[in-house]
């Protein structure tokens, strides 16, 4: 045994008391109330929805390098089947974007350039589900848990206005758990789910990025001269 083992028995009463101060988070849970059950429903879509999405951004991040030069080979041999079957074969949103760009060859450039943006769009659209969701519980868990710190303090003042003058620390205490264990738990909830959107805004940001540059490179090699395919 240490040192401390062996001091703390022999203190008398120290074993109970070192028993009754080891509280599980199911226990503290539970004396949070009723609050903690969407406070925890609401950590786990969070969870969720954020690696779900950071898993789809990360994926959409990855784009080939040689991805653009092989198109403009394409297109400037005159090969635009060989370049839509690689637009179709590569699964990213500059492919798909630049897809569109060519089934809209032959067309002003402004039509082009229009019909990719559209299509960018898009794409950010579909990487950007789920963040309201995530946004939402960002910001209400926090509320939920103040809701749980009133019900808290009312739970509180009506045992002290029950107990008259006879007033003890034992009724207070399920208030005052449900007070700081609510309040606690939808910060934490709060802060993660704040911490964790903007990590996606910023990956979603990159992707951006990348198809705006995609675009101007696709515009470019359309400002070249395209040859003929024999």
């Amino acid at each position: 045994m240490t040192f401390l083992q062996l001091s703390m028995q022999e203190i008398p009463g120290a074993a109970e008391t070192t028993s009754a101060m080891k509280l599980t988070l199911l226990d503290l849970a539970i004396k949070g109330g009723w609050v903690m059950i969407p406070i925890v429903l609401l950590s786990f879509v969070a969870a969720y929805v954020f690696i779900e999405r950071f898993y789809v951004i990360r994926k959409a991040t990855k784009d080939d390098q040689n991805f653009m030069n092989r198109i403009k080979d394409y297109i400037h041999d005159g090969k635009i089947e060989a370049a839509m079957a690689l637009c179709k074969s590569t699964d990213s949103p500059s492919a798909r974007m630049i897809e569109r760009g060519i089934n809209r060859l032959g067309r002003p450039l402004h039509d082009i350039s229009t019909a990719i943006e559209n299509t960018g769009k898009l794409e950010i659209s579909k990487l950007e589900k789920g963040f309201p969701t995530l946004a939402t519980i960002a910001g209400a868990t926090p509320m939920l848990g103040f809701l749980g710190t009133v019900i808290g303090m009312v739970r509180s003042f009506y045992a002290m206005s029950q107990a008259g003058n006879n007033i003890e620390v034992s009724l207070l205490s399920d208030g005052i758990y449900t007070a700081l264990i609510t309040t606690v738990a939808g910060l934490i909830v709060g802060i993660l789910g704040f911490f964790a959107y903007n990590t996606l805004v910023v990956r979603v940001e990159r992707v951006v990025f990348n198809l705006e540059a995609a675009l101007t490179e696709f515009m470019d090699i359309l400002n070249e001269p395209i040859k003929t395919e024999r």
